[in-house]
């Protein structure tokens, strides 16, 4: 427990060496300053909403909703449970962490991917809502409402990814059912992050570069910003929108389309005056699934671009976060894919 950051003195003047990176890999955000994705109006026409979440895709890999179905109360409890958790005494939590990353549920501090030493200014509460029953006993007791809300969240928030899926089916011409079923269906990931007041944001990050290895991620974002999106070669500031959920594809759907839609790049800045709390929901294939290009994209004078693969062996591959030359090992996803 000694490693969870909001557990340490908020007076600290300065972050530990350990949360140091190279000057040389923490290029800023753009100048341009905040920038508010496209926004996609789920109570608008199919036809309209279709469209406008393949353009959005397309262009930026990553998209707000509005209107999702979701209702604004469900959004205010679950901001409120997991700052009521984090707020709980230390004593409370200790039997929740857990540095091994075997583990479905537990509390951890830094980064889930394999690094190469360097430490993240991020503490997590990871809880994995098995599929089909959504068993919580295992996740903790308290605030007493946490199974409850978070529970019901997750739900709702699998319904949104459900539907943005079968509207991605109907737009690119795949049967209404593809993503139904194991690549779907291993389990909902919840992942309730907290990021602390740094001291000096200039030299660190909450998270590294990174693309997410699974289907699709639901990402509720909080009122302070801190989401950056790589986009033609920058870092963008994200704003969020009230009441909405960003959303961006994991690799799989990148594997699927063989290219066509894209799983970019992001990462989580820090700040050193307001505490950022957000909560990503993970849509993850089950192990044992095999996933590669879809028939309907491969074809005369387009060939497959990746391999087909269980996904179990699928994230064993892309597993390092890699602040090297290139900004991760997990980006290049072709040329890994082809050394193996």
């Amino acid at each position: 427990m000694e490693n969870m950051l909001h557990l340490t003195p908020s007076h600290a003047s300065s972050i530990p060496d350990g949360f140091v990176l190279p000057a040389g890999h923490l290029r800023p955000a753009t100048a341009a300053g905040v920038v508010s994705l496209p926004v996609v109006d789920m109570s608008s026409g199919r036809d309209e909403v279709r469209r406008a979440i393949l353009d959005a895709g397309k262009e930026h890999g990553f998209f707000q909703v509005i209107n999702h179905g979701v209702p604004e109360q469900v959004l205010r409890d679950m901001e409120a449970v997991c700052h009521e958790f984090f707020q709980l005494p230390a004593p409370d939590k200790a039997e929740l962490y857990s540095e091994d990353k075997s583990k479905p549920n537990r509390l951890f501090s830094g980064s889930s991917y394999e690094t190469l030493g360097e430490r993240y200014w991020r503490d997590c509460l990871r809880l994995v809502y098995p599929l089909p029953g959504g068993d919580t006993r295992d996740w903790p007791h308290k605030p007493q409402r946490l199974r409850e809300v978070v529970g019901n969240y997750a739900v709702l928030a699998r319904g949104l990814a459900t539907e943005i899926l079968r509207l991605l089916c109907e737009g690119m011409g795949l049967r209404p059912d593809y993503f139904v079923g194991d690549i779907s269906g291993g389990r909902v990931a919840v992942d309730i992050n907290h990021y602390p007041p740094c001291p000096n944001p200039s030299r660190t990050l909450g998270l590294p570069p990174h693309c997410d290895r699974d289907l699709i991620t639901i990402l509720l974002p909080g009122a302070v910003p801190g989401l950056e999106v790589a986009y033609k070669g920058e870092w963008i500031k994200v704003q969020p929108v009230p009441n909405s959920f960003v959303v961006n594809f994991g690799l799989q759907l990148e594997v699927v389309t063989n290219g066509m839609l894209k799983s970019v790049e992001h990462r989580a800045a820090t700040n050193s005056a307001a505490a950022r709390m957000s909560v990503a929901t993970f849509i993850v294939p089950a192990d044992d699934c095999v996933i590669g290009p879809a028939e309907e994209f491969v074809g005369e004078g387009n060939p497959p671009c990746y391999r087909t693969l269980r996904f179990g062996d699928f994230k064993r591959m892309h597993n390092v976060v890699n602040l090297g030359s290139s900004l991760n090992q997990i980006t290049n996803l072709k040329n890994n894919q082809e050394e193996v």
